[in-house]
């Protein structure tokens, strides 16, 4: 079989071949989907199966079908040329090839060396290749999803899909986010993604029915149906979690589902607020009027300032202010974002006082924003020092 990539640069870029044939499917793809799509977001024009002829110019990159590799090894494999990627056999002193990016001229040695797999120490190696770990090839901080990751090579078979699934899944989860999606939502997220992948439902079918319960959760919050609200708002972030991770583990992210997702993101939390407040006219409260008002504007615009200074810190120190030192990393966990501020007040709610859930979610915005400030205030002087304000994920160790 050979796909064609629409929209790559055939003359430039490398063919992807694979070695061998897998039956195993991952997340609703076949091998050659998997693969195919893996290395079309690293610039490969096409894919040509084992058995087809080898190509007969320009860079190929071989991989074995039936193993699984980080995405950040598969950028890696494709910008660096003479490299065989290799990982430890479960013999002493052997090691498992399992890709190469190479010249036509020697593919057809590599080809033998990828489908012989084990080999002991360099001697079945061209001389002119580098024989590199994961660790050595692929970087181990993932500047995209903010936290540390050792790229992986997973063997993939009826045996180890479960495994598989879970640590592919586990790669596609942000490290800097608040306590609710870090450790309320994996497992049931998971469980999720595998069923919409199972069943081809796009992610950007999720964000929709997300989006209808963006709306729903505000239509019950203006009512004061305040437990209802709150239930269908837990499942809208819910299914916020699962789009993202049914985009990233079936490859099928776009520049429109980002903005699609983000930007009911960003807007909708204001909104949700204002019809919380709206509620409580509705529903008659022992907080006063004026109190609940002052609230309502502190969050909303409290929010507006606490994403304004985000993006202070960020165009400022060129790094996300969450991810600088570990305190940070630890408060975006908490800071008055959607989710803590929809614990607080659900917790208001379940002790009948939604009114002083307003009211605290109005403290803590104020004090998230008073951390912010201080933290570009610190940044500042750490660099008026002449240090650099780099993130500690991406330090050794």
């Amino acid at each position: 079989m050979n796909t064609t990539v629409p929209g790559a640069d055939e003359a430039g870029s490398p063919n992807l071949y694979l070695v061998g044939s897998c039956d195993t499917e991952i997340w609703g793809l076949t091998e050659v989907e998997r693969h195919t799509r893996a290395f079309r977001r690293a610039g490969v024009s096409s894919v040509l199966s084992a058995g087809q002829p080898l190509p007969q110019e320009g860079a190929v990159i071989m991989v074995r079908s039936e193993y699984v590799f980080a995405a950040e090894l598969v950028q890696a494999l494709a910008e660096t040329p003479g490299v065989v990627l290799a990982v430890e056999s479960e013999r002493p002193g052997e090691r498992m090839a399992v890709a190469a990016h190479i010249d036509a001229a020697q593919a057809g040695v590599v080809e033998k060396l990828l489908a012989r797999g084990v080999f002991g120490g360099d001697d079945h190696v061209p001389s002119n290749l580098r024989v590199l770990s994961p660790e050595e090839l692929g970087p181990s901080y993932n500047r995209s999803l903010r936290k540390r990751a050792v790229p992986f090579v997973l063997p993939l078979n009826e045996r180890s899909r479960a495994e598989v699934e879970k640590k592919t899944f586990a790669a596609v989860y942000k490290g800097a986010t608040d306590f609710v999606t870090k450790w309320c939502w994996p497992v049931p997220a998971r469980w999720v993604t595998r069923w919409a992948a199972a069943w081809r439902i796009s992610p950007n079918t999720v964000t929709t029915v997300s989006l209808v319960f963006v709306l729903l959760a505000m239509y019950l919050f203006a009512e004061g149906q305040f437990l209802l609200g709150v239930a269908a708002a837990w499942f809208m972030t819910f299914l916020d979690t699962v789009d993202g991770k049914l985009a990233r583990v079936t490859m099928t992210s776009s520049a429109w589902g980002n903005v699609y997702d983000h930007g009911i993101d960003l807007i909708h939390p204001p909104f949700w607020w204002w019809a919380w407040w709206h509620g409580l006219q509705q529903a008659g409260t022992a907080a006063a009027p004026a109190t609940l008002d002052l609230a309502l504007w502190i969050v909303v615009v409290g929010y507006v300032v606490g994403r304004l200074l985000e993006g202070v810190f960020h165009w400022t120190f060129k790094i996300q202010t969450h991810i600088w030192r570990p305190v940070d990393y630890f408060f975006r966990t908490i800071t008055a974002r959607r989710n803590p501020n929809l614990a607080i007040l659900m917790v208001a709610t379940v002790f009948g006082r939604p009114d002083l859930g307003l009211i605290a979610v109005a403290a803590w915005t104020v004090l998230s924003i008073v951390f912010h400030v201080e933290r570009i205030a610190q940044a500042a002087f750490v660099r008026a020092r002449g240090g650099r304000i780099t993130s500690w994920l991406s330090e050794p160790g």
